[in-house]
């Protein structure tokens, strides 16, 4: 079996970076294989793979497991690789072992489990947990805004509206009136150092000791209950919004009518990735209007 799999890679990130990515995947192999060489690996394979990068398992010098990513976007991939030093104080990240330009190396994550593939979801209370632990640095200088993630993602999302097929549930009047709730909520935020792309597939078990363990940080300073908002929203058509919300904000100390307000803010994107599961969908946008 070949160790990377350069069709399924160029088919996949050809949807974030367009065809001409083609060329990168193709030297994919290449990358991986001086990598090894520099840093002692065996390279075992490769592990569930994101929308920008090519992740590779692989074994360290002394029998350690670990993970090898590489993304054509060297940019972003120092930038997360610098966001997993920050956050390392947490204990709720992979640690960062080597970097190269658009090559880190990370301590594999045990048993590593999807937190969606879990036979039971985390409980309010590991997320809490979770998210309590991330949030380290309470007053950071610099890096980028929350504002900008969530400016960018409505224009990127908001395209989609031009799909009938999304416009017939998500309608213009309900998106805008998503963005004017998340401007006033960033007109009024709290700062924090957030993960920025805290959603359920982007956690693993780290064991029992550990705890769960956030990858694939796409950091900003802002409003904390950002970090929460996912997995929130994602009881949505289950247990419900309004159930799990009460519960996250309680054990978290977060202000309930503020993570309230931003899961109506976000209930469209959401919703816009759900179409095909009703029930989800129409309590989605019940909230959103």
């Amino acid at each position: 079996m070949a160790l990377v799999d350069i069709d399924e890679i160029t088919a996949r990130l050809a949807l974030r970076f367009g065809p001409s990515v083609a060329g990168w995947c193709e030297r994919v192999p290449d990358q991986a294989a001086r990598a090894a060489e520099r840093w002692g690996l065996a390279l075992d394979g490769m592990t569930p793979q994101g929308a920008s990068s090519v992740v590779i398992a692989c074994t360290l010098p002394d029998g350690g497991q670990a993970v090898l990513k590489l993304s054509p976007d060297t940019v972003f991939l120092a930038g997360q690789a610098a966001a997993l030093r920050s956050l390392a104080p947490s204990g709720r990240v992979p640690e960062v072992l080597a970097q190269d330009e658009g090559v880190v190396l990370m301590a594999a994550v045990l048993p590593g489990t999807m937190a969606d593939e879990l036979p039971v979801p985390p409980s309010a209370r590991e997320w809490a947990e979770l998210v309590a632990a991330l949030h380290v640095v309470s007053d950071p200088d610099g890096g980028l805004d929350l504002r900008e993630r969530c400016e960018e993602s409505y224009a990127r999302i908001g395209r989609r509206l031009a799909d009938p097929a999304v416009a017939a549930h998500v309608t213009q009047a309900v998106w805008d009136r998503a963005l004017d709730r998340c401007r006033a909520l960033l007109d009024t935020q709290p700062r924090v150092l957030l993960h920025g792309d805290l959603h359920l597939g982007n956690v693993l078990d780290g064991g029992p000791r550990r705890g769960l363990v956030a990858i694939d940080p796409r950091p900003c300073v802002g409003d904390p209950c950002y970090d929460v908002v996912d997995y929130v929203l994602e009881a949505a058509g289950r247990e419900g919004v309004a159930e799990r919300g009460a519960l996250v904000a309680e054990v978290t100390g977060l202000d309930p009518d503020r993570l309230h307000e931003w899961c109506r803010a976000l209930a469209p994107m959401i919703a816009v990735s759900r179409l095909d599961d009703d029930a989800a969908r129409t309590e989605l946008l019940a909230l959103a209007r």
